[in-house]
């Protein structure tokens, strides 16, 4: 897929969940205001219903203290007598004291006239008290359901004639009020739109990183096409060479191309035996034939391999063997490929002679392995990435430096597979340590 191409999708996908968001916030605002306008409405409907409640009760009182008035044949004309102190408490003033039974009687015969069917409590003023004399609770409701509300204390006015309190203890309760907004409503969209996202973060990741080892690996295949053409093409060379008929009178001259066929044919299958490890590593891993297996003499072995090359370069590996246990359990052609690898990069990433010194030692249950070298260093930025398959480091001016970025993928592997752990600590110019753990044969199996 082309830069360009995948920009277009990144950017269309980001504008989609941009899409989705905002369609999302603009749903829940009408969704809101749509609530809040409802809100308003209910609250309108319930103020007209408490104003017909409280016109109905005002009535009913005014009723009833004409009727005292006609009982007790009081000929004077109480004016304005009703008066609404609190949203469910009424007061009436009267001329002289009254019995509550006939008030209560006359009450009860008021609201039902009216078509109150609300639960009460009334109290009368005792003068000599100053203090309101609580009457009883009367249940006008269906009371089979509805357990008595608790007794209160009618409220005392500041005032000296007589009267009597009517109070409604259900009103507050009864009356409606709108639900408190909470984050339930923004809860849902919230984990939606969280999904999405992590879905879409997911996505592109996958995508540039599918992307990256697309590009890896055409690397790859480039630079493998290179490095096997170019001792295909010395081999045949040299062939042609040592098939003259002349050549057989030049014996030293027979002996250089000779070598030079064997050189470039070991060349060729040390490049075919990494493309091998890849095979392996994609087949769900090597099946390790375990045995104890001797680190120092494995490091001896590894180092007199590269005798010959050190020799040619100039260059030194000093061993510094440590370890008193140097016995792990694995399988031994790959814990010497691993030492090949780590021993094999320090020597080609060196400038001028390399200078290679690998050291052992334990801790604890493990063994330690630490190959140095002075060589050109790995940039930070590198180093979270050099254990990925493909991944090559860039080497500046370094050119002849060659590889198909799976060595150290390789290393990884392998070290996990053996229950080890690898680690490395480099800085540009000043050369890389790679330190490998691994549990000691007699603990293998219990870390």
């Amino acid at each position: 897929m082309r830069r360009r191409t995948l920009g277009t999708l990144v950017l269309l996908a980001i504008l989609s969940l941009a899409g989705v968001v905002f369609t999302q916030v603009m749903w829940l605002k009408r969704a809101q205001q749509y609530e809040h306008e409802q809100v308003a409405l209910q609250e309108l409907h319930q103020q007209q219903l408490d104003k017909q409640f409280n016109d109905r009760v005002v009535i009913a009182l005014t009723d009833v203290t004409e009727r005292i008035l006609s009982i007790t044949k009081d000929p004077s004309d109480l004016f304005d007598a009703v008066k609404q102190e609190r949203p469910n408490y009424f007061v009436v003033s009267i001329n002289d004291t009254i019995h509550p039974y006939l008030l209560e009687s006359l009450l009860q015969q008021e609201f039902k006239r009216r078509n109150i069917n609300e639960d009460f409590e009334y109290g009368i003023y005792d003068c000599f008290t100053d203090s309101i004399v609580y009457g009883n609770y009367v249940s006008l409701g269906d009371s089979a359901h509805k357990a008595p509300a608790p007794h209160s204390k009618l409220l005392k006015l500041d005032k000296d004639g007589h009267y009597f309190g009517v109070y409604f203890p259900r009103r507050s309760a009864s009356a409606w009020s709108p639900k408190p907004e909470g984050p339930i409503n923004w809860i849902y969209p919230a984990v939606v739109s969280f999904i999405v996202f992590a879905f879409f973060a997911y996505s592109m990741w996958v995508i540039l990183r599918q992307k990256r080892l697309g590009e890896m690996k055409n690397d790859f295949i480039g630079n493998m096409t290179h490095e096997l053409k170019t001792p295909i093409s010395t081999i045949a060379l040299s062939s042609e060479v040592l098939s003259g008929p002349d050549i057989a009178k030049e014996p030293e001259r027979l002996r250089k191309y000779a070598r030079i066929i064997h050189s470039e044919n070991e060349r060729l299958r040390m490049q075919v035996e990494r493309v091998l490890q890849l095979a392996t590593l994609d087949n769900g891993g090597p099946a390790l034939e375990e045995e104890p297996v001797d680190l120092h003499e494995l490091l001896r072995e590894t180092v007199h391999s590269f005798d010959l090359l050190l020799k040619e370069r100039g260059g030194s590996c000093t061993l510094d063997l440590r370890a008193a246990d140097p016995v792990v359990l694995g399988d031994r052609v790959h814990l010497g490929n691993i030492l090949f690898n780590l021993v094999d990069n320090a020597v080609k990433y060196s400038k001028g002679a390399p200078a290679v010194r690998i050291t052992t030692g334990n801790e604890g249950h493990r063994v330690r392995v630490a190959v140095a070298d002075k060589g050109i260093g790995i940039k930070k930025e590198d180093l979270r990435n050099i254990f990925e398959r493909f991944f090559r480091v860039h080497t500046g001016n370094i050119h002849d430096v060659k590889g198909f970025g799976l060595g150290l993928h390789y290393v990884a592997e392998m070290v996990r597979a053996h229950r080890g752990k690898v680690h490395v600590d480099s800085s540009p110019g000043k050369g890389s340590t790679f330190t490998l753990e691994f549990p000691l044969a007699g603990k293998n199996r219990n870390t």
